[in-house]
């Protein structure tokens, strides 16, 4: 088995390595002055079981096209090398959320990206809550592997919730969308428990980048709330569902999500009521105000979930049994 990671999730890819117990691979990226660069592994591959870790968000030195085409040179270098196969290790996966034409002509962006992927010889893709599970699943041909951090966030929130007895609790989906998410989360939650936990969901629609709807469906009042969401962008939906949650009378709201992109999200979830914002560290919040962070975000590790991927993956073992019963879960 052999382990690489991009400079910019490098971080990311050293956490996996060492849950793993093997080093990182070496691998080598070159700047040009015209913009264009080179990447190639340090070391041989050939017949070699080859993971390769990139997560694909924007940063302060890198777009998402840049690091989605360095993944993509590198894994095509990989397969060159003669690499036995190569699997794609994506914590948070790029163009997800543009998963159907919602306008006339428009753009189906996750079948394309997944066209890339593929083009380059990728033999299987892992990543982590993508926005439309049927929609990634369809888009790729490859082998897919789709982890959750519903386990994370159930061990953060049993911990919190064990010693309060006779307190309401109610998952809250922030969108129709969001209620099956919401409900597998609110069942693993309840059945940690061991007690009955209610569910809610917010009305919302979107179009054209404009957010209507706060009508909440199922009651809050009094309850301890946890938004569940798959990511946080600009953190509008986020406040709305928990501004309409605390006008219903809620006790405390949480706000939970996998992947925190927080683009422009700082203005808008400063002085917000919520007791806690929760996410994994699938994307660093480099673009979150610091004493925010400071004050209220709580950054689960999710570098074990794709650790403990990677060696079911290897040795064929059961990834399902992982994502539903963590990693005490029975393999084959």
């Amino acid at each position: 088995m052999k382990v690489f990671a991009l400079k910019s999730s490098a971080d990311f890819g050293e956490r996996v390595a060492a849950d793993l117990g093997v080093p990182l691979s070496a691998v080598e990226e070159r700047e040009f002055e015209d913009g264009e660069h080179k990447v190639r592994a340090l070391e041989s591959v050939r017949n070699e079981d080859v993971y390769v870790i990139q997560s694909l968000y924007a940063d302060t030195t890198q777009s998402v096209h840049d690091k989605l085409c360095r993944l993509l040179f590198l894994i095509g270098a990989l397969k060159d090398a003669a690499a036995r196969q190569v699997t794609a290790v994506i914590p948070y996966l790029c163009y997800a959320r543009k998963d159907q034409k919602t306008k006339t002509r428009d753009p189906v962006t996750t079948r394309y990206v997944a066209n890339l992927i593929e083009s380059v010889g990728t033999d299987r893709v892992v990543t982590m809550d993508v926005h439309n599970l049927a929609a990634f699943q369809n888009a790729f041909r490859c082998r897919t592997e789709h982890l959750e951090a519903k386990r994370l966030f159930v061990d953060y929130f049993g911990r919190i919730l064990e010693g309060i007895e006779g307190q309401s609790v109610v998952v809250v989906s922030p969108d129709i969308g969001g209620v099956k998410r919401a409900r597998a989360f609110r069942d693993a939650l309840q059945q940690a428990l061991g007690r009955s936990i209610d569910m809610a969901f917010m009305e919302k629609h979107r179009s054209g980048g404009v957010v209507e709807g706060e009508a909440i469906v199922g009651s809050v009042e009094g309850a301890v709330v946890i938004i569940i969401d798959d990511l946080i962008s600009t953190g509008t939906t986020i406040v709305r569902a928990a501004d309409a949650c605390r006008l219903l009378g809620a006790k405390e709201v949480h706000a939970a999500a996998s992947h925190g992109v927080f683009v422009g999200a700082s203005e808008t979830l400063a002085g917000k009521d919520l007791e806690k914002i929760i996410v994994t560290d699938s994307i660093p919040p480099i673009r979150l105000d610091s004493q925010l962070v400071k004050e209220k975000l709580v950054i689960l590790e999710g570098s074990w979930l794709f650790a403990q991927a990677i060696r079911r993956m290897h040795f064929g073992d059961s990834v399902v049994e992982l994502v539903e019963h963590g990693p005490g879960g029975v393999s084959g």
